[in-house]
């Protein structure tokens, strides 16, 4: 068993079954198509972007996560297409997507920029990127996310990593997360939403 199929193996959803809340309050930028949640664990994003009506798919490396999205989305009378992959390896295809979401994915630097420039790749012109992560500043904090410096991200990173997206909201700041017990207290996070012109 990988470890976050051992993390996600508890009966309840370890980072609640509400949507971020950032999510909550930008989606209604993602105005067309399908919508892809990279690595969206027990679904809670995903799940709530289907029930705006978006066609959503989630990318989780964790069976026993997508297993309790499938299940969410069920409760909540929704439909969400799940794929069970790599995001390494996950190919994201060329201008398919409407929508990208990627709320709290820390990854290695190297895995990570390569996504990143898939991801401008895989929007369809007028499509958004919706992104949530820890700053390295989330380390004085230890209310969530990795201990490891290289998988946290600054706003300086992001814009270059993603170049060839207008930025329509992109900030680094302090907030309190409220996220299940494994994100939960005050956070330092940067967020962006960027447009494939």
């Amino acid at each position: 068993m990988n470890k976050w199929d051992e993390r996600y193996s508890r009966s309840d959803y370890i980072f609640g079954t509400e949507p971020n809340d950032f999510l909550a309050e930008v989606c209604k930028d993602i105005s067309q198509g399908r919508v892809l949640c990279l690595a969206d664990g027990e679904g809670r994003n995903g799940v709530f972007l289907a029930q705006q009506g978006l066609e959503v798919e989630s990318v989780d490396g964790s069976v026993v996560a997508l297993e309790k999205a499938r299940r969410l989305a069920a409760e909540r009378t929704v439909s969400l297409t799940t794929h069970h992959a790599d995001l390494a390896d996950f190919d994201l295809g060329d201008e398919a997507w409407g929508g990208i979401v990627s709320i709290y994915v820390h990854l290695p630097l190297e895995l990570r920029t390569s996504l990143h420039a898939r991801v401008v790749k895989a929007l369809k012109p007028g499509g958004v990127f919706i992104l949530e992560a820890y700053t390295p500043k989330q380390l004085e904090y230890r209310t969530g996310g990795p201990s490891t410096p290289e998988l946290l991200m600054t706003l300086a990173e992001l814009k270059e990593e993603l170049a060839g997206l207008e930025f329509k909201h992109a900030r680094e700041l302090e907030r309190t997360v409220n996220e299940g017990p494994f994100h939960s207290g005050h956070a330092a996070v940067v967020q962006i939403v960027a447009i494939k012109p």
